[in-house]
């Protein structure tokens, strides 16, 4: 179906909104204020991408897609830049970053182009990123924060060989939080909990697993088998806390086989 409209007609309904006569709230909206409609619509595509549904899909990438329309129309109207300009200097960005296809420079594979990626971002940015670490968003999500550090971390060499290695840095890092358990002191609980959180995303890495992905599946998965506990309980007419620890888990069970079971 052809589209009904186009780029510049899309931005010229968000310069309607945001001048006198048009929508308060739009004309009221700073780079600050959208902070959370632009995380909140991502984290929207990424769950519509698990639904495997291209009609949420669509309606989701609309939305995710007004949040850049949306912060350069107001740093359009302050002067700084156009969406234009932001489109220009993506374009420069691919074209300089991709030699392998803009340029004569071949590369083997896709690890060898992260490689590339990486060292021209490090020419880009010269002195502004001294550390082999530095580049990392200060806001990521914790999980995927320590997989990207850790990931820029073993580029340059600071990484196990064997996965056994990451494997029994696991189980070291267990058995120091079960010393720090045992020893009762909260704040060095924390600190082994913390390590053995990093040691478990490092495994992740080494076996090309996204911890952060991992987790919000597992999440996903434990929600939808504790409500089929509920209404399995809600159908006996049981409330859930007057519910049998063995009950409930036997629903649980039962919630798995119907998952692994299709």
């Amino acid at each position: 179906m052809k589209s009904q409209y186009t780029f510049e007609q899309l931005l010229a309904i968000m310069h309607k909104l945001r001048a006198p006569g048009g929508c308060p709230w739009d004309a009221e909206q700073t780079h600050e204020s959208l902070t959370r409609y632009l995380l909140e619509e991502t984290y929207e595509v990424i769950e519509a991408i698990d639904e495997k549904s291209p009609q949420h899909l669509k309606e989701e990438l609309g939305d995710l897609l007004l949040q850049p329309v949306f912060h350069a129309a107001i740093a359009e109207e302050a002067g700084d830049f156009t969406i234009g300009d932001v489109i220009s200097t993506l374009c420069d960005k691919l074209i300089r970053r991709h030699p392998h296809v803009f340029g004569d420079d071949e590369i083997k594979d896709s690890n060898q182009q992260i490689e590339n990626w990486e060292k021209i971002k490090k020419i880009e940015k010269g002195n502004e990123r001294p550390s082999a670490l530095s580049g990392v968003p200060e806001h990521l999500p914790a999980l995927l924060k320590a997989h990207k550090i850790s990931e820029k971390a073993s580029r340059v060499g600071f990484d196990w060989e064997h996965a056994d290695q990451v494997f029994a840095k696991v189980m070291e890092e267990l058995h120091e939080f079960e010393e720090a358990w045992a020893g009762g002191n909260p704040v060095r609980m924390e600190d082994e909990l913390g390590d053995l959180l990093f040691a478990i995303v490092n495994m992740g890495r080494f076996l090309s697993l996204n911890p952060e992905e991992a987790l919000r599946k597992t999440i996903k998965r434990f929600q939808k088998r504790f409500s089929f506990v509920e209404e399995e309980l809600l159908r006996q007419g049981v409330p859930m806390q007057n519910a049998s620890l063995e009950v409930m888990d036997e629903l649980w069970e039962r919630a798995k086989n119907i998952e692994r079971n299709g």
